[in-house]
């Protein structure tokens, strides 16, 4: 990362935030300061974490997965999709149609992680900001190289 870049990451730096599911499966690649001093996870990115171990048949990277996943379900706690978080998706529904965006299908279980964190009032921090294009008026999208 070139110096000018990581001092504006470091400036810009959040207390809190939310870790898309994208950042928890690079974790150990990632510079700990880019990510905020204090993070949380959405009770839907432990679901993608935990059906990683049975989307592949080598044995290595099964092991990987799952040693990811024992890691971050030991080290966090996981917000609920509750209700506040359906009412969240509401408007991201809106926002993502309106956008000229398909807000159905796989995309779905983006837009509920992001819903988490609309509804906890915290930035989201993802490798796949192109995943949330038209959020922006609803959330703080943190894109993490």
């Amino acid at each position: 990362m070139r110096f000018w870049t990581k001092i504006l990451y470091l400036v810009a730096k959040f207390a809190q935030g939310l870790l898309d599911t994208s950042v928890l499966i690079d974790l150990e690649s990632i510079d700990p300061d880019l990510l905020p001093n204090e993070v949380s996870v959405s009770a839907i990115s432990m679901a993608e974490l935990s059906a990683g171990p049975h989307a592949t048949s080598d044995p290595a990277e099964r092991a990987r997965r799952q040693a990811r996943l024992q890691f971050i379900e030991a080290s966090l706690s996981p917000f609920p999709f509750d209700a506040d978080c359906a009412r969240a998706y509401g408007l991201i529904f809106a926002a993502v149609s309106a956008a000229g965006r398909k807000p159905r299908g796989a995309r779905a279980v983006d837009l509920m992680i992001a819903a988490t964190s609309i509804s906890l009032g915290l930035p989201l921090f993802t490798r796949n900001a192109v995943d949330f294009v038209g959020l922006e008026d609803l959330t703080k999208v943190v894109s993490v190289p």
